[in-house]
């Protein structure tokens, strides 16, 4: 397959309503994918990142492999890069309230943290 005729993202399964970058893709750029689906995109998109298809309304889920991997967090246009920005995951836990409603850790407690998960187990 000629370079100008490799896919620039991946469709994994039919009913995915994003793709998966193969390259970084630029805003304005048309991406091709299997069977009649094209979509422009939005906004620059790194490698191995994900862009919508279509529009996801706030709180639908996010498809991919055929998988609910989490719910958007906010409307997702066609072509916009779907990520931790507007995705609440399904698979990690957490609340499932949007990202920028979630409780911040305070520096204090962030600090700490690293100093214990790094001492060694006494047992």
């Amino acid at each position: 397959m000629a370079e100008a005729d490799a896919p620039r993202a991946l469709r994994l399964d039919p009913a995915d309503n994003v793709a998966v970058a193969v390259v970084a893709l630029q805003a304005g750029e048309t991406v091709a994918l299997s069977g009649d689906t094209a979509v422009t995109v939005a906004e620059p998109i790194r490698f191995g990142h994900k862009l919508a298809l279509r529009e996801i309304a706030a709180g639908a889920p996010v498809v991919k492999y055929n998988e609910t991997i989490g719910r958007a967090s906010a409307a997702i246009a066609a072509g916009a890069h779907v990520h931790v920005h507007n995705v609440v995951s399904a698979r990690l836990p957490g609340p499932a309230e949007p990202l920028g409603q979630r409780p911040r850790a305070s520096s204090q407690a962030l600090s700490q943290g690293a100093r214990s998960s790094s001492r060694e187990d006494p047992r």
